[in-house]
């Protein structure tokens, strides 16, 4: 009896590599997606604080994107939501920036210089800027409302950290509330003339406004020995100085 044929062996098909999906997976869509409506948020941004935002139309926009006007529908409905979320943006990095810093501790007094220091470098940045320069006041009701609530909670960490300053002893005793608005109002300033590219950096122009509005502007002069050795009661007033005569 003869031994049965054993079966051919197939052939083994030949391995293929899997074709890239020209798509990309959900995840990095997602991501692209929020990296193009950033841009859109930021070059609004910017030509709001150039041109205004009455002036700035969705065209502009596009146009500075390469982009046709109907993509940016894709991102933002309209153009009173993208200046929404311009200064909203601009008031979060600002929110995040004073909690940060008090919450590296230390004294008052170095916790309100750090916040001092967050709040004049944002002012510089676009959605800072925007802040600053358009306002609130071109926003509907609704989202009004919202953003001073948020601008709220800044004038309230000022106002807590001169507070603390002046117990700590570090601060002249003042006003918390008038203090905090004059530091928040001169450092809000900046925003509305920097320009970048100018004689000083945005590193440079916080130092010197945080440094003229915790030293003054006055020159201290030095009391006369002799009136601080001399008893309260009976300390002469020191004569009223003549101007010097000037050289010929």
């Amino acid at each position: 009896m003869t031994e049965p044929t054993p079966a051919k062996k197939r052939k083994a098909a030949p391995a293929t590599s899997a074709i890239a999906s020209p798509w990309a997976s959900a995840p990095d869509r997602e991501q692209q997606r929020e990296a193009k409506r950033h841009a859109v948020l930021s070059t609004a941004a910017q030509l709001f604080n150039e041109k205004g935002f009455h002036a700035t139309s969705l065209d502009d926009i596009a146009a500075r994107l390469n982009v046709t006007k109907p993509t940016l529908y894709y991102y933002v409905k309209n153009k009173d939501q993208i200046l929404i979320e311009c200064v909203r943006q601009g008031l979060e990095m600002t929110i995040e920036g004073i909690e940060a810093s008090r919450a590296a501790g230390g004294k008052a007094i170095d916790q309100l210089m750090a916040c001092m220091q967050v709040y004049a470098h944002i002012v510089t940045q676009p959605f800072g800027m925007c802040l600053i320069r358009v306002g609130d006041e071109e926003l509907p009701p609704d989202s009004r409302k919202e953003l001073r609530r948020l601008k709220s909670g800044i004038d309230q960490a000022f106002r807590r950290l001169v507070a603390a300053g002046v117990e700590e002893g570090s601060l002249q005793p003042c006003d918390p509330k008038m203090t905090a608005f004059v530091i928040a109002g001169a450092l809000s300033w900046i925003g509305r003339w920097y320009q970048s590219g100018g004689e000083y950096t945005p590193e440079q122009i916080a130092q010197q406004c945080i440094t003229t509005l915790c030293e003054g502007v006055l020159r201290r002069a030095d009391v006369p020995a002799v009136a601080r050795a001399a008893p309260a009661e009976t300390a002469p007033v020191a004569p009223a100085r003549k101007p010097r005569a000037a050289k010929k």
